[in-house]
């Protein structure tokens, strides 16, 4: 077929019948476009070429341009082109190729591997994929034995001068034929079938692997590609006793260092599929073959090989974590299984500190989870044998995890990179978390066993302890107070007398030893006379501001826990915060900068939770409810008015920080929120700074708390001038920023409109000031509808339904709605017509509905005039639809959810999704 002139098998929409001459695909544009797309240096001109090759592939001339580009005097490129062409017309559009022309194409491409057997290796996976794709749609019916036939074609045109390359061509053929499956568009019945066939297809090609992995005078590159075929079988749910002569094979390349990679993957492939676990005779036989590795392993920790030693480890844990259920269960072997998780255990603890001089151990800890898991899910005779057996095996894999957990030299460790350092904390985490779910199996002998080793480190006047040792016992303990209930535990008391005993002289010792405390806040609740033991040294920690972020987090913990017992204590808090954000202030560097924001956190927690007076908590027990109301004046008003001047002291230095700032704001937020009317006092300070911050630099936060403030006093005679004052300048300066361009900031378009909507339920007057602009504001709302982010839109829409019933009431809104209403109303309906998220469609009924009731005849010319244009608000709506929407709105003044209806029809209809299975979801 190649070089004719008239169109290939399938070429067109039917046999014999030319093509329309479309765009001009022929062999030289593509040529050109192909040499555009790699070597123009314009990138819009690779991305048009890029665009028309694209269409060119699906095109019925890539019939005929597409062997023309195979052609052997095409440079790479061009041929793979080609191949690709013909892989996309094969897959794609097969039901475009008559059936008598099944045979050329299959010859054809046949052909051409052989061709390409020894040349360029990405167009001969491209021909190879192509043919997987022919054959898969030939399968079984006009193809019945394809691939027993591959390898016979190929085996039987083999001459002694290509031998090899045509090998390694029928290996990536075979390689490629269930990749190709994987991701074929074959309907689900044929899948099936194709699957089916496939999975019997196998027995022609194993055999033939097994033969060249044994030959030992074949070149790896072949023996490498056979390993390669075998993984890219299994996964076809070949039965793994069918697997088991290959799998041996695989297990003897080990040894060779050049396909080391292939055997293990092929291994590890087989091993893990699901119904593997059906084969317990193919699994037993297995385990000494793993346990063989063991001598290798050893060699390769000694020699420093981090590859082999992960790929073995591999191996050990793909037949441990998935088989481990059915291998107990054969108990008669408990030995042999045991030997492997002592193999594994070797991997857990494999020398050398993870990241850096070892990547393996982490790839063990799943297995752990899952052989725990298996014991415990034994019927309770044979559990009670494995639980004997197994305690001691999980002791030492507290041991091994704690020893892993541990930081390397402090000179080590200062040449680490930040990336390594993360690596390192995330698997400190993975290890905190085994350790949790080890406690399941081992409960409190595996706390007393800690602190036993903790006391004897710390009492020991014999050799002095290196800080990582103690912080990784402690860091083991910290990782299962966090999650398990330890409050009965009878080795607390002791440990809470021991925290004192440990010299801290290491940032990460002094870390653990506060998220320690930390996580033994619930027990401390309980044991309050205890709480004295250990504060200072939290407050002590407070100064350090690398410490800040455990310290802070602790405190926090201690306040939320004992905020009962902690009125006495409060004083001292307090005035270490002051007294570290007083040396804090005097240093603007960034990780000063986290020191104050951190310590601001922890002021706003512990004003929430040092007013006991209000609002105790729902879930307390009664007798927590019962303690009497502390007489006197109100002790967060005390803290805060000690702390207003140190905070305005900070703003001084950091109001140009946006995190500060919002530090600052969240202060305030939780005041106002826990004291409510007993904050009143402050009001015109707050008023005055949240001015000042919000003029400075504008942030969501302050407009949220300017909307706490005019919720909660506005109301108020005595409060409304700073209130008001503070209303008007943040207006006027949202305003502002409008001008320049709102489109970076819908966090604050979206707390302003929420403001505006706060301001016109509580206290509507503040629209009847003349310094205030309401049709800026009400233009502001309207560009605040078109927003792309959900939420800003909503909250304009809420705007929206809070402003127009204010129409009859405040003069200036009512003018500005009549003159402006229409704007309003044509932003609403280009929402619905397919502007806006379907999502929000219930919120622009909203202010559909308070259209119609509060602006009715202003309404119903409005909303013809709008509707007139052709294409408003969706091409696909006739002038009728139109006509009905707008009669069915203006009718409905009562029912809300009845509008709601209808503006969710209409939207299916301009989107065009009406009667579709979208609907169904809506």
């Amino acid at each position: 077929m190649e070089g004719r002139e008239e169109p290939p098998p399938g070429s067109g929409p039917g046999p014999g019948v030319q093509p329309p001459p479309p765009l001009d695909f022929t062999v030289e544009n593509v040529e050109k476009a192909l040499h555009q797309l790699y070597y123009d240096p314009n990138i819009e001109n690779k991305n048009l070429a890029q665009k028309w090759l694209m269409q060119a592939q699906v095109s019925p001339q890539a019939w005929h341009f597409s062997w023309q580009l195979l052609q052997p005097d095409k440079v790479p490129e061009i041929q793979y082109f080609g191949a690709s062409a013909l892989h996309i017309k094969i897959s794609r559009y097969w039901s475009d190729i008559p059936a008598d022309q099944y045979e050329s194409l299959k010859a054809q491409l046949l052909a051409h591997i052989g061709r390409f057997a020894s040349g360029s290796k990405i167009v001969l996976t491209r021909l190879c994929v192509a043919l997987a794709s022919l054959a898969l749609s030939m399968m079984p019916e006009a193809w019945p034995c394809a691939v027993a036939d591959m390898v016979r074609l190929f085996q039987a045109e083999a001459t002694p001068g290509d031998g090899q390359g045509r090998c390694l061509a029928l290996l990536e053929l075979l390689t490629v034929l269930p990749e190709e499956f994987q991701t074929s568009r074959l309907p689900q019945y044929r899948k099936s079938q194709v699957r089916a066939m496939l999975a019997q297809e196998c027995r022609a090609i194993f055999p033939l692997l097994e033969q060249l992995l044994q030959q030992p005078s074949l070149p790896s590159a072949i023996k490498q590609k056979a390993l390669k075929c075998f993984s890219s079988w299994v996964p076809l749910e070949v039965p793994l006793l069918d697997c088991e002569r290959l799998i041996q094979a695989a297990f003897s390349a080990l040894r060779d260092p050049e396909l080391f990679d292939s055997s293990v993957e092929a291994i590890v492939s087989a091993i893990s599929q699901p119904d593997a676990q059906r084969y317990v005779n193919t699994l037993l036989k297995l385990i000494p073959l793993v346990l063989g590795l063991q001598e290798q392993l050893r060699q390769a920790v000694q020699n420093g090989d981090m590859e082999m030693s992960h790929g073995i480890c591999r191996v050990a844990v793909a037949l441990g974590e998935n088989h481990s259920r059915a291998l107990l269960d054969q108990v008669e072997h408990w030995q042999s299984f045991l030997a492997l998780v002592n193999m594994i255990m070797f991997c857990t603890g494999i020398p050398g500190h993870y990241p850096v001089n070892e990547t393996t151990s982490s790839l063990t800890l799943t297995f752990w989870y899952t052989l725990q898991d298996d014991i415990l899910s034994l019927e309770a005779e044979k559990q009670a044998v494995y639980q004997q057996l197994y305690r001691p095996v999980y002791f030492h894999l507290v041991d091994v995890l704690l020893h892993k957990a541990q930081f390397p030299a402090d000179e080590e460790y200062s040449f680490w990179s930040s990336d390594e350092k993360e690596q390192f904390r995330i698997y400190r985490v993975d290890i905190s978390d085994t350790l949790m779910y080890v406690y399941e199996m081992l409960g409190a002998e595996l706390l007393s066993n800690l602190y036993d080793k903790l006391g004897r480190l710390l009492t020991s006047s014999e050799q002095p302890c290196s800080w990582q040792h103690t912080e990784a016992l402690l860091y083991g303990f910290q990782s299962i107070a966090e999650t398990i209930d330890v409050n009965y535990s009878d080795v607390v008391p002791g440990l809470i007398g021991l925290i004192p005993r440990i010299s801290i002289s290491n940032v990460q010792l002094a870390d653990t030893v506060m998220f320690t405390i930390g996580a033994l806040s619930e027990w401390l609740a309980d044991h309050p006379v205890m709480i004295n033991n250990v504060l200072p040294l939290v407050l002590h920690a407070l100064g350090n501001p690398e410490l800040s972020v455990s310290s802070v987090s602790t405190l926090k913990k201690i306040c939320r826990e004992c905020k009962y017992d902690l009125p006495p204590y409060a004083a001292n808090i307090v005035a270490v915060s002051q007294d570290v954000l007083m040396k804090q202030i005097h240093k603007p560097n960034p990780s000063n900068k986290l020191a104050i924001v951190h310590i601001l956190g922890l002021l706003s927690n512990l004003f929430t939770t040092l007013d006991i007076s209000h609002h105790e908590d729902e879930h307390e027990g009664p007798e927590l409810r019962k303690l009497p109301i502390p007489q006197g004046p109100n002790p967060v008003v005390v803290v805060l008015q000690q702390v207003f001047q140190l905070i305005q002291k900070v703003l001084s230095k950091w109001l140009n920080d946006a995190q500060v700032v919002e530090a600052v704001c969240a202060i305030f937020e939780k005041s106002v929120k826990t004291l409510l009317d007993d904050f009143a006092p402050m009001v015109p300070q707050l008023c005055e700074m949240l001015g000042q911050m919000y003029s400075t630099i504008p942030q969501a936060s302050a407009l949220d708390l300017t909307r706490q403030l005019v919720h909660i006093f506005a109301h108020e005679p005595a409060h409304f001038p700073p209130i008001k004052a503070l209303f008007l300048l943040v207006t006027s300066v949202t305003l502002t920023l409008f001008q320049q361009g709102p489109r970076d900031h819908p966090d604050i378009v979206d707390s302003f409109m929420q403001l505006l909507a706060q301001a016109l339920k509580r206290k509507p007057d503040l629209f009847l000031s003349e310094s205030l602009d309401v049709k800026a504001v009400f233009q502001c709302g309207v560009l605040a509808l078109k927003f792309p982010e959900a939420p800003t839109v909503k909250a304009s829409c809420g705007f929206f339904t809070e402003l127009l019933p204010r129409c009859g009431e405040i003069p200036p809104i009512g003018q500005v709605v009549q003159e402006n209403g229409k704007v309003l109303l044509q932003a609403v309906l280009e929402a619905i017509g397919g502007q806006a998220s379907r999502s929000l469609m219930d919120s622009f009924a909203d202010v559909l509905f308070a259209l119609n009731k509060h602006c009715f005849s202003c309404l119903s010319v409005w909303i013809k005039e709008v509707m007139q244009p052709p294409g408003f608000p969706s091409p696909r709506l006739s002038a009728e639809q139109k006509d009905t929407f707008s009669q069915q709105v203006l009718r409905e003044r009562v029912n809300k959810r009845r509008v709601k209806e209808m503006v969710k029809e209409f939207t299916l209809l301009c989107r065009g999704l009406h009667g579709t299975d979208y609907t169904a979801d809506y």
